[in-house]
């Protein structure tokens, strides 16, 4: 036994006075799916409902002669840190992005409560980073990485520690998701080359995969914050010395709309909450279908902290990528029983989800802005066609990402 895999599992015998074990969990619907034993390590479970609670106390726990600790968070791991701070009795200033969801914020109030006072600075999670350290140079303070930290990367790895145990054996396949890179070079390295461990992180904060292909982690020019959990553009230094020997191929960067679907099914259909990182893991599963078949495969599902002020937004973006929504700009002729004959060509199972038109003077043609939800993706096509023989003019503008934020 190593070193660090003596350490993981100190630091998971000691969390035991904090809270249990996360459930390990047999997934039917995916293990028939996939034709493999799909299992969910639930660390939306936890009472912080992410595993960011593990790092958080493992590092504060080996500095119980500080009095202060200041950190920087997306939002889970501020909670995990407010958690703590209250259970410990010690003071925490927390940094973290204007843009964070407000659901975070109000948790991680309620978690820490006079223990903690919240700064909400920068637009990006490395915004608030740099503003946290410069805080804690000027006035104080043990500055708590929230990934990039040695005993928050071993007190993350207790999730691999609790793995083992509940399966009792190590499994074939770990799925992790990605943002900064703690809690993937824990498991990882608790685990060695027992384990096949695979990487699942947001196209649009795909740093890890930026940092094998650069050699050394670098900046993202630009960081889509919809997986808020793991939307960071640049890897932890610490992770990533020790996850650099991952071949590229381990790293797959899934589509912001893609774990939406996921989302939705997860809580339609078994009834789990998931954020978008949380969702990360189990979409990646579409991913490595030939390598899984057959296999005991774990995700982790790494936090359950959504906003249902989202869920429009996720339904949305869900919708757009399976298909079965579509927005485009008709050239509607200005002549009476124009619209009607545009409605007559709609079929059963077509919607009207968005209708925005303006009728101007001395022109032949108005445009339109229209949304059309349908049941099945095929039924574009026929609408589409019929759309051509009438000859009428659009513009599909459903996958033009600039316009589409714009009018959608």
């Amino acid at each position: 036994m190593t070193d660090f895999q003596t350490q993981a599992r100190a630091a998971e015998a000691a969390m035991r006075d904090v809270f249990p074990v996360t459930p390990l969990q047999k997934n039917v619907l995916l293990s028939d799916r996939f034709g493999a034993d799909i299992y969910l390590k639930r660390e939306d479970l936890s009472p912080v409902r992410s595993y960011k609670i593990r790092g958080a106390y493992n590092a504060m726990r080996k500095q119980q002669d500080k009095e202060l600790f200041v950190a920087a968070s997306a939002g889970n791991h501020a909670q995990g840190v407010a958690f703590m701070c209250r259970h410990l009795g010690v003071k925490g200033v927390i940094f973290m992005p204007v843009t964070t969801p407000q659901q975070k914020i109000h948790k991680t109030r309620m978690f820490g409560g006079e223990q903690i006072e919240i700064h909400l600075v920068g637009d990006y999670f490395d915004d608030c980073l740099a503003a946290a350290q410069e805080w804690c140079r000027k006035e104080g303070g043990h500055f708590l990485a929230p990934f990039d930290d040695g005993d928050v990367i071993e007190g993350q790895a207790s999730i691999a520690v609790e793995i083992e145990a509940q399966l009792g054996r190590k499994p074939d396949h770990v799925i992790l998701p990605v943002g900064g890179g703690g809690m993937s070079a824990g498991v990882t390295s608790y685990f060695g080359a027992d384990v096949h461990c695979l990487y699942a992180e947001p196209a649009g904060g795909a740093c890890f995969k930026a940092a094998l292909g650069a050699g050394h982690p670098v900046a993202l020019p630009h960081v889509d914050t919809f997986c808020d959990g793991a939307a960071v553009g640049r890897i932890g230094e610490k992770p990533f010395a020790m996850l650099q020997h991952v071949p590229q191929p381990d790293v797959l960067s899934i589509a912001e709309d893609r774990i939406s679907t996921t989302i939705l099914e997860m809580l339609n259909v078994e009834g789990i909450v998931l954020e978008p990182a949380g969702a990360l893991a189990i979409e990646a599963l579409s991913d490595l279908r030939s390598w899984i078949r057959g296999r005991t495969v774990v995700c982790l599902t790494s936090g359950g902290n959504f906003d249902f002020e989202r869920l429009p937004e996720v339904k949305e973006r869900a919708q757009r990528y399976s298909g079965v929504k579509k927005y485009f700009l008709l050239r509607l002729p200005q002549r009476p029983g124009a619209l009607k004959e545009f409605l007559g060509i709609l079929g059963p199972e077509d919607d009207i989800a968005r209708f925005e038109y303006m009728k101007k003077s001395a022109r032949n043609f108005g445009s339109v802005l229209i949304g059309i939800e349908t049941k099945r993706p095929e039924n574009f096509a026929h609408l589409f066609a019929q759309l051509d023989a009438a000859g009428f003019t659009y513009s599909d503008i459903t996958n033009d990402e600039t316009l589409a934020q714009f009018v959608i």
